[in-house]
């Protein structure tokens, strides 16, 4: 295993040179591009990841040019949740998710799926239903069955990793009071990945969450988990680290030993939603210590042979979901809003070129 590295000054120093930034500024879009990430990341043996928003993909002529050059994995931000592809009980909506698994096809890109179980983003009809009892326990079962089995199934041989349960824990470790809990209790995670792996047996199976990159409550209660399942016999294979840092909270602590603790359980492992984010207005300070929060989550993926795939959600602050959802924070990307290459981006281009 590699040894885990933190970036340092003179790392972000080169960064700096390398992407032709100065000051707080980020490289122009219209300059010459560098080696694409996916070229380096193929060198490395690693899967290197974007979010994919759909609309911006079918209207922005830049980040659809950008997604397919930089990227040789991509998620779906949104399109493959539950309200999307059901948003009428029997009536289903794959445009999105047929249109970005056929725009990976095209490229050359694999796919992860994104979510199949998860407390959030779930259509209106089946929250209404079992918050005013016309929906049971044994009949939301089924449909919760129906829907893990009808989506896998649409995309079998498709989607190489998929995130089957996501956002399970709380923060001190205790299972999140979902509805899934309420109603189906502690089983329908082990369920969920038994439909999953019966729909398509080649696809590998993950575990997701955030705040769970280094070692800490949240973090352990996965591990005993995955270790209980797996001693179960239940197909669980990988464990998925977001990776929603933020600059003003510090880097986690422990990456690499978590990482290694799931890998002795025979796992996957990944980070799959990467992105860092700051109190605005971004400065040169804020973004050299962006860039090393970047690269030391990727070196410590690529320091794991567990860790197959690094993805970030979403690479333009265009784009970014975090300024509607945190106040006065941004610039979490690797591009700004014209798709200038921040140091960000060069520390993740270095730590590719590297490799393991």
């Amino acid at each position: 295993m590699k040894k885990f590295r933190m970036p340092v000054v003179g790392l972000l120093s080169a960064t700096l040179l390398v992407t032709g930034v100065t000051s707080a500024q980020t490289a122009s879009a219209d300059e010459p591009a560098p080696v694409p990430l996916r070229t380096l990341a193929e060198r490395a043996d690693l899967r290197i990841g974007t979010a994919v928003d759909m609309a911006a993909l079918g209207e922005d002529t830049t980040y659809r040019r950008t997604t397919g050059r930089e990227f040789n994995s991509v998620t779906a931000e949104n399109v493959m949740k539950w309200e999307v592809v059901e948003p009428t009980r029997g009536t289903y909506d794959w445009s999105g998710a047929d249109a970005l698994v056929r725009f990976a096809r095209e490229r050359g890109q694999v796919v992860r799926g994104h979510t199949l179980v998860w407390h959030s983003q779930l259509p209106g009809w089946l929250t209404t239903g079992v918050a005013d009892g016309s929906i049971g326990a044994g009949e939301l079962r089924g449909i919760l069955r129906k829907h893990v089995t009808t989506e896998v199934k649409r995309y079998k041989g498709r989607i190489q990793q998929w995130d089957v349960v996501n956002e399970v824990f709380e923060e001190d470790g205790s299972l999140r009071n979902s509805i899934w809990l309420q109603k189906l209790g502690p089983s329908y995670i082990a369920d969920a990945f038994r439909w999953a792996h019966a729909a398509d047996p080649k696809a590998k199976l993950f575990l997701n969450d955030y705040n769970v990159e280094g070692v800490n409550a949240k973090s352990t209660a996965y591990y005993e988990l995955a270790k209980r399942l797996r001693a179960e016999g239940v197909p669980v294979q990988g464990f998925g680290i977001q990776g929603h840092l933020a600059i003003q909270y510090g880097f986690p602590g422990d990456v690499a030993g978590n990482l290694a603790r799931f890998e002795r359980l025979g796992m996957q492992t990944a980070f799959t939603e990467v992105d860092v984010r700051m109190i605005l207005p971004a400065d040169a300070e804020k973004l050299a210590t962006q860039a090393a929060y970047f690269r030391g989550l990727l070196d410590a993926c690529l320091g794991a042979r567990s860790c197959g795939s690094f993805t970030v959600w979403g690479f333009t602050d265009k784009y970014s979901w975090v300024p509607g959802v945190f106040a006065g924070q941004g610039a979490a990307t690797l591009t700004g809003e014209d798709f200038g290459r921040k140091p960000a981006y060069g520390a993740v281009g270095d730590g590719l070129a590297e490799g393991r």
